[in-house]
């Protein structure tokens, strides 16, 4: 990792023993150069403490104003007045100041009706700089209230700000697909652009040709999203939980791909590669997140085969499996997603139960298709329990990849209580005897 050298002031001297830190009338600290206190040390404190720093003397009065970064990040639970407060020191912040310089304005927050102008105006005031990066982050919000981003901004000319902007994350903000396309077409440098939550996005249409710089997409949760157009040179990375009216075009450089299913669980695992289909040869990362609580992707007798007609992936390097589902579903037909990377080097499965209490229930059947593969080196199985299918699973890759080095075991599926993961003692006495010496067993 590169070190940033500093500058020392000419009139610096080491400290001896039973010194003061006094240089003059100022501290050594206050020797630096303007862009260090700003850029490396100021950032480093909280927003309270560094406004707090205008008092130390007259080196430092409104020094904090010039930060490139404001974090308003309040996701922790406060209380109704403690709310109002926190709005009240924001609103004062702001007004109190400049920040002639800021690149970055981030909101995390539990919003509520009494604040949404508030966080209007804070917009407001952000656009009018040279703003590179916006978030506005309401995930953790209780209150019921849904923040609409205000469209009427968008048609001011007088805000620079847009220009400038490189990421915009909008969580749990609602905003049309029309807002989306003004600020893909008016962001000239916008790289990546994160949605999530959003009740008011129905088409949207991400297209453009070498001058459009997006390469991270995220559209996820978006529940009224009933089509989404994406024809982006650069994209590198997209990440929907809707495959249904998507339609990828002029995607060359899209190598990660994360792909939901929790909102069209009725989408067959089929349709979704076929909708992937121009972008499959050149993936590297794949994550998928599968449902089969009502609909069983791979129950249906007509559907149980249809996994093992995946095309190949020739470079995928990295498949993320999380997989939400009742228990009694045999694991080991997943194994045809390896079978279909045959330079697959890591593997990473979460299976989640959804029903409760989780306990060892007969199987359907399933027909295993031995297949050795030759790259895989590590297997992580988190929301491990150590029933038949999940033996079953582990016992197919630790017959069939014969490189493996790691296999990791993660009790934890994120979901169960503590008190009711297998211990690890146990995992340990009936894992090791089966794992071979040369692979390295971890046990979280």
């Amino acid at each position: 990792m590169a070190v940033e050298r500093l500058q020392i002031h000419a009139n610096f001297q080491p400290k001896k023993c039973g010194e003061t830190s006094i240089v003059g009338d100022e501290d050594r600290i206050s020797q630096l150069p303007d862009d260090i206190l700003v850029n490396n040390i100021l950032p480093l404190l909280s927003l309270k403490e560094a406004g707090r720093t205008s008092v130390l003397s007259s080196r430092w009065t409104n020094l904090w104003a010039h930060i490139p970064r404001l974090n308003f990040d309040a996701k922790s639970a406060l209380h109704v007045i403690e709310r109002h407060k926190y709005v009240e020191w924001m609103d004062s912040v702001i007004r109190s100041q400049e920040f002639l310089s800021l690149k970055e304005f981030n909101i995390c927050y539990r919003i509520d009706k009494s604040s949404r102008k508030s966080v209007t105006r804070w917009l407001e005031f952000a656009f009018s700089g040279q703003l590179e990066r916006l978030t506005l982050d309401f995930q953790e919000n209780t209150t019921g209230t849904t923040y609409c981003f205000p469209e009427a901004l968008l048609n001011r000319s007088t805000f620079v700000g847009f220009k400038s902007l490189k990421a915009i994350v909008f969580k749990s903000v609602s905003l049309s697909g029309g807002a989306i396309e003004f600020l893909l077409r008016n962001c000239q440098l916008l790289e990546q652009l994160v949605v999530h939550e959003s009740e008011t996005t129905t088409k949207l249409q991400v297209c453009g040709g070498s001058s459009l710089k997006l390469e991270h997409l995220e559209m996820v949760y978006c529940q009224g999203l009933k089509s989404l157009k994406v024809s982006a040179p650069r994209l590198t990375t997209l990440k929907v939980s809707r495959v249904k009216g998507l339609l990828l075009e002029n995607v060359p450089m899209l190598v990660n791909v994360s792909v939901n299913f929790c909102d069209d669980n009725s989408v067959s695992i089929k349709h979704a590669f076929s909708v992937l289909a121009c972008c499959i040869p050149q993936l590297q990362t794949l994550c998928l997140t599968l449902y089969n609580c009502r609909y069983g992707w791979i129950g249906p007798d007509e559907e149980i085969d249809e996994i093992c007609e995946l095309p190949v992936m020739p470079k995928l390097n990295k498949l993320v499996i999380e997989y939400i589902a009742n228990g009694d579903e045999s694991l080991v037909r997943l194994s045809a997603l390896i079978r279909a990377s045959p330079y697959l080097e890591e593997f990473l499965f979460h299976f989640k139960w959804c029903r409760i209490p989780r306990k060892d229930r007969k199987m359907k059947a399933a027909t295993t298709i031995r297949s050795p593969h030759n790259h895989l080196k590590v297997f992580k199985f988190r929301g491990y329990y150590g029933c038949t299918n999940d033996v079953e699973l582990l016992s197919y890759v630790l017959e069939n990849c014969a490189v493996l080095e790691k296999i990791i075991i993660d009790p934890n599926d994120g979901i169960h209580p503590k008190e009711e993961y297998i211990p690890r003692k146990v995992i340990k006495q009936k894992l090791e005897p089966q794992v071979p010496q040369r692979i390295e067993l971890v046990i979280l």
